[in-house]
């Protein structure tokens, strides 16, 4: 019966198979430290196969690099011996919620959903240090080689260590913050969908070693943007004041995010002015002189700062919608060739009078436009007026996004105080600018990923869109236990927890009916669930051989057992989870039966029960290896289910 791996996937490993697929001839086998064999890369037939007239290597070429960058690929690819432990009591919803806040290293938590949730996520949104030499940043540990990287993983250490500030007078002030984003973006590239994006905030500290890093890790070709988001309008400094920070936007793969169509966000007053409109069809029917009246005079009594007054020129009417009449005139260039024809007055039946610059339309598109219910084409009351094209709001009541826009940071701290308390959290992001995004990127069932949590404005404005649209967008949050220091909440976990939790209460408290998900699923990191001899099983003397009886650490739950299983098999770790007790024994059953799992430690498990699990044709079923009463139900278990449940993949822990 096949065991579980009990640890991230070795994307060392990954990574030379996928090589090998390209240069069969460049991979060879080789003993690693612990004795194994592994794939090796034969580096100098490598630089064979890839020779031409130019010989990659000693020569100079165009990268960037920095003092450590070796050891942060090393470090990302580094497999990992944790796992994730549900925690029920900090939860919202928790048998019912598709959200989940992980609580621990993001490096660690990017390395536990590989499996999971790979080629799943379609936005990542983070928030990172700026690396502002105030700021505190992670402090990850290259100082063991990778053969001793998994042994020293699978130790319980103190999260808050993990941070450290990263001051100017550091001399690897880059380097180090370079070292810490490096690893972490490599990571999240591969949980994003091929039409997936990646928008990462940043100011002017980094903003350039940022950029050349993505480009890098996502490619050049897949840059989208610099958004520049001006936060205020005055600020102090002796020189220039800086009144902006940046919004960075790459994609998985260009040519399969356009396969969905151009990112478009609504014009901003165009719904409220199709709404007015609406009303005002409802009312009047089809006296269409009547609505234009109506229109001029509600935008006239508008004030002139309200977006809804830019849209002042949509108001004629037609029996098709609400419409600008717009030039008809081709564009001045100088052309001759522009299209002179004629288009006759429905009225008087005459030539209408032509622009000086001929028709932007061709004869063929005028007589589509002209056969069209109504038609398309705007006339004046006879042949002196130059005809216009109607321009529908329906039909371009969107947008691209811009890239620049301004928007007042102080509202954000004002709403984080409103649901935490004054002075907790400094700078978050504001949900309506994270609400624009989430939306212009996103579908109603996408998967949205921010593993700098902070305050937990991502989870937030999440809702918030769930809520306006009744979608069932959902968030993965990663938030490290950062010491606050201060009493009332001991980490910054604690805040962002409490953040979701008020957010949740006031949606619940408002009586929007069909909210959408208000809940989270709370998940800590933790070492494995299996005794640290498991790793290191060299170091057990013979008179220690009954530990493995049972080689799972007493203190875990058979929940915890649970999760280790789930990420191993890489099933989404939101999908519902139902207890149920069968013969004496306590069975889950993960998405019906998509996964079930009975972790009994008392030697119950015997072929009657293992027959009854087969009637309910699992996908896949786990035991635990001191559950069975006897070496011989063990062994007949996979004939059991090959029997009854032929389709069932069986594993034990």
């Amino acid at each position: 019966m096949e065991k579980l791996k009990m640890h991230s996937p070795d994307l060392t490993q990954d990574n030379i198979a996928r090589l090998r697929e390209l240069f069969p001839g460049c991979v060879t086998e080789a003993k690693s430290e612990d004795g194994s064999v592994k794939l090796a890369v034969d580096f100098d037939q490598l630089r064979q196969e890839l020779s031409g007239s130019v010989v990659e290597g000693p020569q100079e070429r165009y990268h960037l690099n920095w003092p450590g960058k070796r050891e942060a690929l090393l470090t990302a690819n580094a497999p990992i011996a944790k796992t994730l432990r549900p925690s029920r009591n900090e939860s919202v919803d928790y048998d019912s919620t598709r959200n989940l806040f992980i609580e621990g290293d993001n490096l660690d938590a990017l390395k536990l959903l590989q499996e999971t949730y790979l080629g799943k996520v379609k936005l990542v949104y983070i928030d990172p240090p700026y690396n502002t030499g105030k700021d505190f940043i992670y402090k990850d540990d290259f100082s063991t080689d990778v053969g001793d990287y998994l042994q020293q993983s699978s130790q319980t250490d103190s999260e808050g260590g993990r941070l450290v500030a990263n001051t100017e007078a550091n001399g690897r002030f880059h380097s180090d913050w370079l070292s810490m984003i490096y690893p972490r973006l490599k990571l999240a590239r591969n949980l994003l969908r091929d039409d997936g994006a990646i928008l990462i905030s940043i100011d002017d500290n980094e903003a350039d070693n940022l950029r050349k890093i993505c480009d890098e890790v996502f490619g050049e070709e897949n840059f989208v943007g610099q958004i520049v988001w001006q936060r205020s309008k005055k600020g102090d400094s002796k020189l220039i004041a800086k009144v902006h920070e940046y919004i960075l936007c790459y994609v998985r793969d260009k040519d399969s995010v356009l396969v969905n169509g151009p990112w478009r966000r609504p014009k901003e007053g165009a719904d409220q002015v199709l709404a007015k409109y609406a009303e005002l069809r409802a009312s009047l029917g089809t006296n269409h002189e009547a609505i234009r009246a109506e229109m001029q005079a509600w935008y006239k009594q508008l004030p002139s700062d309200d977006p809804r007054k830019a849209h002042k020129h949509y108001n004629w009417s037609d029996d098709r919608g609400l419409y600008f009449a717009a030039d008809f005139a081709g564009p001045d260039d100088g052309r001759e060739s522009r299209p002179r024809h004629d288009i006759l007055h429905p009225v008087t039946g005459k030539s209408c009078k032509k622009p000086s610059t001929g028709w932007r339309w061709d004869e063929e598109k005028t007589k589509w436009a002209l056969a069209q219910t109504p038609p398309r084409i705007h006339f004046g009351p006879d042949e002196t007026t130059i005809p216009t094209r109607k321009s529908y709001l329906f039909e371009i009541d969107s947008e691209p996004y811009s890239s620049v826009f301004y928007r007042d940071g102080r509202s954000a701290t004002l709403e984080v105080e409103e649901l935490v308390g004054k002075g907790w959290f400094p700078f978050p992001k504001n949900t309506d600018v994270l609400t624009e995004l989430i939306e212009l990127v996103t579908k109603p069932n996408d998967i949205i990923l921010d593993f700098f949590a902070g305050s937990g404005s991502t989870g937030h404005a999440v809702m918030k869109v769930n809520q306006a649209h009744g979608s069932k967008r959902r968030f993965i949050l990663v938030q490290i236990p950062e010491e606050t220091g201060r009493t009332g909440y001991a980490t910054i976990a604690d805040i962002t927890k409490k953040r979701l939790r008020e957010v949740g209460k006031k949606i619940t408290s408002g009586g929007v009916i069909g909210a959408g998900d208000i809940g989270f699923r709370a998940l800590k990191i933790d070492s494995s669930n299996m005794a640290d001899i498991f790793y290191s099983p060299d170091a057990l003397e013979n008179s220690n051989l009954d530990m493995f009886v049972d080689n799972i650490k007493p203190d875990r739950t058979p929940e915890d057992l649970l999760f280790q299983v789930m990420l191993d098999w890489g099933v989404d770790l939101s999908l519902s989870i139902i207890k149920q007790t069968i013969q004496g024994k306590e069975v889950f059953f993960v998405d019906g039966n998509a996964l079930v799992a009975c972790f009994d430690a008392h030697s119950g498990i015997d072929e009657g029960f293992v027959k009854e699990l087969a009637k309910h044709q699992p996908l896949r079923v786990m035991f635990r290896d001191a559950g069975f009463k006897d070496s011989a139900v063990k062994i007949n278990v996979e004939q059991i289910f090959k029997s009854l449940s032929p389709s069932t993949e069986v594993k034990c822990i």
